[in-house]
């Protein structure tokens, strides 16, 4: 990711492909041996401990939570682009604010992190 207005629309394109439901779509930017943490993971694969390892396995992944949130829609509030990273702060379809931390290797995201805000204080 080289700057800003990449950033903004990778973002635009990463949600329209949550959005429209099209895992396809949304894995076509992921490496193949991409490793991708969330705690949602951890919870539908406690196998993994939050941890997917490789594309298939986030297939899998993310055809399960698809499966089991018929609801899901992500609304982006913010983007923020670092250096071959882009942060996407959104808003879920339960409302909760939630941030996708993505890591490239070149125009492909080699890392990624699910991260939630803590409700708990």
């Amino acid at each position: 990711m080289s700057n800003e207005l990449d950033a903004t629309e990778f973002s635009r394109r990463w949600v329209a492909a949550w959005n429209a439901r099209d895992v396809a779509a949304v894995l076509a930017h992921f490496h193949d041996d991409v490793v991708f943490s969330s705690p949602l993971a951890a919870q539908l694969f406690p196998e993994t401990g939050g941890v997917v390892r490789g594309k298939e396995a986030l297939r899998a992944y993310w055809a399960e939570g698809l499966k089991r949130l018929p609801d899901l829609h992500f609304t982006v509030e913010a983007v923020y682009a670092g250096v071959g990273s882009v942060v996407i702060n959104y808003r879920n379809h339960r409302g909760q604010l939630v941030n996708e931390v993505l890591v490239f290797d070149g125009d492909l995201v080699r890392e990624g992190h699910a991260t939630y805000l803590r409700q708990d204080g």
